[in-house]
């Protein structure tokens, strides 16, 4: 299955052990994990700014997200299905990619519930979903 992890995600599971932590940690070992050069960008940048953690680091987490998720870029968003152009631009890679889940923090995105093919949830609604999955099987 592909998922697209936003980046308020992806910096969270490496600010904090918590849920977004084993929500990116599951992803890594189940699913293909789609990411985007804006997507990289963002994270480095919060890596930096928000974080504040060394350049080297930095280097290694973006190498480390780059070697362990498949890279598609987008260049087409979907009109007027947001106002915010970065909302935009994660719902047109979910779309190109056919992810099966976008993973977000974002209300807005969280709001929309459903883009294409691609389920829009938050960290909680994703890990409890896996969790049923498995207790079915």
């Amino acid at each position: 299955m592909k998922v697209v992890l936003d980046a308020n995600v992806i910096i969270a599971s490496l600010a904090a052990r918590g849920l977004c932590q084993s929500v990116f940690e599951l992803c890594l070992d189940r699913f293909e994990i789609i990411i985007s050069s804006f997507l990289i960008a963002e994270v480095e940048t919060n890596l930096s700014k928000k974080l504040k953690l060394p350049d080297r680091l930095i280097r290694e987490i973006i190498d480390f997200l780059s070697e362990n998720a498949t890279l598609i870029e987008v260049e087409e968003t979907p009109p007027d299905v947001c106002k915010d152009p970065d909302d935009a631009r994660l719902l047109a890679l979910a779309q190109k990619s056919g992810a099966a889940c976008l993973i977000t923090g974002d209300k807005d995105l969280l709001m929309i519930k459903k883009f294409a093919s691609s389920k829009i949830l938050s960290s909680r609604q994703f890990w409890e979903t896996i969790k049923k999955q498995s207790e079915t099987k």
